[in-house]
């Protein structure tokens, strides 16, 4: 029997997740979506014979939904997550799981209350072969402790209305979940570092320097340049007391010729990280562990409304976290 996936939101992102579900996901189908633009639900959905409705909640509540996945916006992701949890449906949520922490606690203690897990969060960058890597290292002690963290995170480009605040939740918010998620550590403060900005960034603050301490005393240093203009780059280097481990952009060939040595980047997030999305997908269809929980979601909203914070202030931001439900997943 394959799992029947109600996809809501029908834009870039989840447009690409219907097409993995419906052609590329062992044992899935996608039988309903929701888009507030009606015509490109119909656009999306009709070509894998989904049923198209008119409101989040149809989808949720449709009896031939199994599991729900959420690719609307942000500020839409609590209310629908805590809906498909009063449902009592599996749901996988494209981050953030909310846009404040408040709101990110009420979707975990509600999942708590439920008795089981049934959210996910779409980090993606868990399930990519690169990050597993490094993962598996610093797990075996193959680098004795850990000692500091650099990270690099940079865009082409951005849409003309993409904020500094934006580079900071849309972007550096994937290093957040990724440095809790190697280190197995929370993180307790977060500075904004104020640099001499891109001529090309068009008024927003771009890159940007943000230094994350854990609980651990390690420091995470992550650049974020979301207007580098020379491609898609995501890289990471740990530091520890015996060696380092590193992920770098992955291969596609390098060419030698005519005096110089060339190697394509990848154009954006599809193409670098279009296997993750898969292989995130089809582990949650399957119903295997190791995606990030409601509580990764709800750490990863606390750390960046704490770099908001020192992005105002331009000071050190601390991180309080709440105590975890009792049942809750960590």
């Amino acid at each position: 029997m394959s799992v029947r996936v109600g996809v809501i939101g029908t834009g870039s992102i989840g447009a690409e997740h219907v097409r993995r579900l419906a052609q590329q996901v062992s044992g899935a189908e996608v039988s309903a979506v929701f888009d507030v633009d009606r015509e490109r639900a119909v656009a999306v959905g009709a070509p894998v014979g989904a049923a198209v409705h008119l409101a989040a909640h149809d989808v949720i509540d449709d009896p031939a939904v199994d599991a729900v996945l959420i690719a609307s916006p942000g500020d839409l992701h609590a209310e629908q997550v805590l809906a498909c949890v009063a449902a009592g449906k599996p749901v996988l949520c494209e981050k953030p799981l909310a846009t404040t922490a408040e709101s990110a606690l009420k979707v975990v203690e509600a999942e708590a209350a439920r008795g089981r897990p049934l959210v996910r969060v779409g980090f993606m960058r868990r399930h990519d072969f690169g990050y597993r890597q490094v993962k598996a290292v610093l797990d075996g002690g193959g680098i004795g402790e850990p000692l500091l963290m650099h990270c690099v995170h940079r865009n082409a480009s951005v849409p003309p209305w993409f904020t500094s605040e934006m580079s900071l939740t849309d972007s550096v918010v994937h290093e957040i979940d990724a440095a809790r998620w190697l280190l197995g550590a929370e993180i307790v403060a977060a500075t904004v570092v104020a640099v001499r900005s891109s001529p090309l960034a068009g008024g927003a603050r771009d890159p940007q320097i943000v230094l994350l301490e854990t609980a651990a005393g390690v420091v995470v240093e992550v650049e974020s340049f979301v207007n580098c203009q020379y491609g898609y780059d995501v890289r990471c280097e740990v530091v520890g007391s015996t060696g380092t481990v590193s992920l770098d952009t992955p291969s596609t060939g390098a060419v030698t010729r005519g005096g110089g040595r060339t190697q394509p980047l990848p154009d954006d997030w599809r193409s670098r990280f279009g296997q993750a999305y898969l292989d995130e997908l089809q582990a949650w269809v399957d119903g295997r562990p190791g995606g990030a929980t409601a509580w990764d979601g709800y750490a990863a909203t606390a750390v960046a409304e704490a770099c908001l914070r020192s992005l105002a202030t331009g000071a050190r931001s601390t991180v309080t976290l709440a105590d975890a439900p009792t049942g809750s997943p960590q």
